[in-house]
């Protein structure tokens, strides 16, 4: 295998060819004339070949030495292209950011921190991949995301997870539902309802299950739906209860037009977060980011 060629020697040669002086060349990179004289024999006893022509003070190129002086300028133009990539990638603002989130989060908290993040960093490519947070932690522990904001991951010693805010599922009802004007939730009433839960796959439909599972109740899941806004509105029209996060529902508990109300004297809660591999530290992008969210969520 051949030595790879000294980039500091290329870049003299380089000098040397376009100034044609020792005395020039020694002055642009820096160095002494005599760390010139040594730097080209050195290149020329490495090449086996004689580069340059010297006569008097001037200096010209041998038909090797042209040949050579093509290759090193397009060898020294990638180097400059690669650093200045690099530290393009290394400035705020001027890399990309691959989130992974769950579809809640994408729906009513990502969207005021991305606004606020895309402000200070117009320049950073944000990519977004919604899922439910099991999927998400896989994409991130394969890298194929940065970070994603979902629930705590369950037994995934490759990932860490920065705690953002908890929250506590509740009775989703509609006003006129019998249990608001009771002022209270009889235990014996729940399983007799009509229940319209998110997607079975989730990680929150696996929580409500083992829940009422340990409260030796079982569920009557009619529906199982995939968009939170679905489940709101058919609860609002009588056709079933739901069980859901207050914050995924603040504005229609406000209008009072859904009801929260508690699942019983236990209390079911999540973590919510954001997880990144464990093997890299965060960039100064995806550290602002997290800043921004738990900035975002310190009221929840």
């Amino acid at each position: 295998m051949q030595e790879l060629l000294d980039s500091r020697q290329l870049r003299t040669f380089v000098s040397l060819a376009r100034t044609g002086s020792f005395t020039a060349t020694a002055k642009e990179v820096f160095i002494t004339q005599s760390a010139v004289s040594h730097s080209m024999r050195a290149l020329e006893s490495e090449l086996g070949c004689r580069l340059l022509n010297r006569v008097g003070k001037k200096t010209t190129l041998t038909l090797e030495g042209e040949q050579l002086l093509r290759h090193a300028q397009k060898i020294i133009a990638d180097m400059g292209a690669a650093r200045a990539s690099l530290d393009k990638l290394g400035k705020w603002g001027e890399t990309r950011l691959r989130l992974g989130a769950s579809l809640s989060a994408c729906q009513y908290l990502l969207p005021a921190v991305l606004r606020e993040f895309k402000q200070a960093h117009p320049k950073c490519r944000v990519s977004l991949e919604p899922g439910d947070s099991p999927a998400l932690a896989e994409a991130v522990r394969e890298q194929h995301i940065d970070i994603a904001l979902g629930l705590a991951p369950h037994r995934e010693p490759a990932l860490d997870f920065k705690l953002l805010f908890t929250d506590e599922l509740m009775f989703i009802v509609d006003p006129q539902h019998p249990w608001v004007e009771a002022g209270g939730v009889a235990r014996p009433d729940i399983a007799l309802q009509n229940f319209i839960l998110y997607s079975r796959s989730s990680q929150t439909f696996r929580a409500v299950e083992n829940y009422f599972r340990d409260e030796d109740i079982l569920l009557n899941a009619t529906m199982e739906l995939g968009s939170i806004e679905t489940i709101k509105e058919l609860v609002k029209l009588g056709l079933g209860v739901s069980v859901l996060a207050t914050w995924i529902a603040k504005k229609d508990l406000q209008e009072g037009t859904l009801v929260a109300m508690p699942l019983g004297r236990r209390k079911l809660k999540r973590e919510w977060g954001i997880m990144h591999n464990r093997s890299r530290e965060l960039s100064l992008v995806e550290s602002e980011f997290v800043r921004l969210c738990a900035e975002a969520t310190k009221a929840m």
